[in-house]
């Protein structure tokens, strides 16, 4: 592969990124509402704050500067940052069910 076509792909992703970081990628896969429903001990348990199971390890890729920003946020609410991370999904996942 040539160097002009190495940074044609590039621009070509650059260009995407910036489309989807502008316009989001949801709107695109999902043109109308999602109607989700949990087993009444589930959402309980969410309401609560009880969890039933064990944590579990994932991994997913993060832009370091958000993971700096994130342990900035966490440090100044003195709390470690993967229990902000934890914080963070538990409350969005609460306002995409429609759980409060």
């Amino acid at each position: 592969m040539s160097i002009d076509e190495k940074k044609e792909g590039l621009h070509k992703e650059v260009v995407a990124a910036q489309y989807y970081d502008k316009h989001g990628v949801l709107k695109e896969i999902i043109d109308e509402p999602v109607e989700m429903s949990l087993k009444t001990e589930l959402r309980r348990n969410i309401i609560l704050g009880k969890r039933r199971k064990k944590l579990k390890n994932i991994s997913i890729k993060v832009d370091p500067l958000q993971i700096q920003a994130i342990k900035k946020v966490a440090a100044m609410k003195s709390i470690p940052y993967q229990i902000l991370i934890r914080h963070w999904l538990s409350q969005n996942l609460k306002e995409e069910l429609h759980i409060e």
